[in-house]
């Protein structure tokens, strides 16, 4: 008899210690927490919603889909408890959906493409679904910007001028969804770095080393032909979904800066060059270096097919 309760609670034991469950418990609360304290416009909120999803990256890359699933369902249980079921509708569409995608594709794929393709994609979903929620609003989803950016501009005490507003209503539901893009790719970056930090992987994600699927580079022109035939004045969701959409591109432009800068000498400098660059005409050179994700892309898709197949 005491040996079957050694033996139960030793089962017992390796249930409870089980380091997938505890992570998840512990990565589900803690995004919770932050989420509400963001939620509920608590001193620091906006520092900790971008947060929210860095606990969800550490268990999905340190532990597998299994634990970020179950981080998921204790983050959401919490939300409901806690909060309300409006909190836990936005915390899993900003964070739980996207997260899980991310590294469940990531796990699938070595070569990180089809995440990189989300960065894109998920924001693209997310202005598309805003415009439909939004259709029958006064203007709809380019109407909610703009009243937004006028919010916003008497806020800063700036004057709210006509031109300014359109054109901040042209961009905005992008540069939202540039943020959240930004935002997941740091997180996760940075779950990685403090995982091989403490030894719970051996090495983080290739990131540099990401290549977008032959593929993608379509949907960023058609996106582009819409805006093209969309009327002057009601292209904003038209051009947010190629601004959005462009944002792998360019992320697979700097990947392949790295790589093509890897045996020059005096590297750093090159690259710090190009960052420099960046912060200061940022725009130009945006483009720039998203013009060379595509010529990468294109390159890499004629290298493939001129390779001689396998024996």
């Amino acid at each position: 008899m005491a040996d079957e309760m050694d033996r139960g609670t030793g089962q017992g034991g390796r249930i409870a210690s089980d380091p997938r469950l505890l992570a998840a418990i512990a990565a589900g609360l803690i995004s919770a927490t932050l989420a509400l304290w963001a939620f509920r416009g608590l001193p620091g909120g906006a520092f900790a919603l971008w947060l929210v999803s860095l606990p969800l990256f550490m268990a999905g890359i340190g532990f597998g889909g299994f634990a970020l699933l179950a981080a998921l369902g204790v983050a959401g249980l919490a939300l409901l408890l806690v909060g309300s079921s409006l909190g836990l509708g936005l915390y899993l569409a900003l964070f739980g959906v996207p997260v899980a995608l991310l590294v469940l594709a990531a796990g699938r794929d070595r070569s990180l493409g089809l995440s990189f393709a989300l960065l894109g994609l998920i924001p693209a979903a997310g202005v598309l679904l805003a415009a439909v929620l939004l259709a029958d609003a006064d203007g709809g989803l380019e109407g909610a910007m703009r009243e937004a950016a006028e919010v916003g501009l008497a806020r800063m005490g700036l004057p709210v001028s006509d031109g300014l507003v359109e054109e901040l209503v042209r961009v905005k539901a992008a540069a939202i969804g540039f943020w959240v893009a930004m935002a997941l790719l740091v997180n996760a970056a940075a779950a990685a770095s403090v995982l091989v930090r403490t030894g719970v992987i051996p090495a983080a994600p290739a990131w540099r080393e990401a290549r977008l699927p032959g593929w993608y580079p379509l949907l960023p022109a058609i996106a582009c032909g819409f805006w093209l035939a969309a009327e002057e004045g009601g292209d904003a969701v038209t051009l947010s979904l190629v601004l959005v959409l462009l944002v792998p591109v360019f992320l697979h432009g700097l990947a392949g800066l790295h790589r093509a800068t890897q045996a020059l000498r005096g590297r750093q400098f090159v690259l710090g060059g190009a960052y420099m660059a960046l912060l200061l005409i940022s725009v130009p050179v945006a483009l720039g270096v998203a013009g060379y994700g595509f010529y990468d892309i294109l390159n890499g898709n004629r290298a493939r097919r001129a390779a001689p197949p396998r024996s």
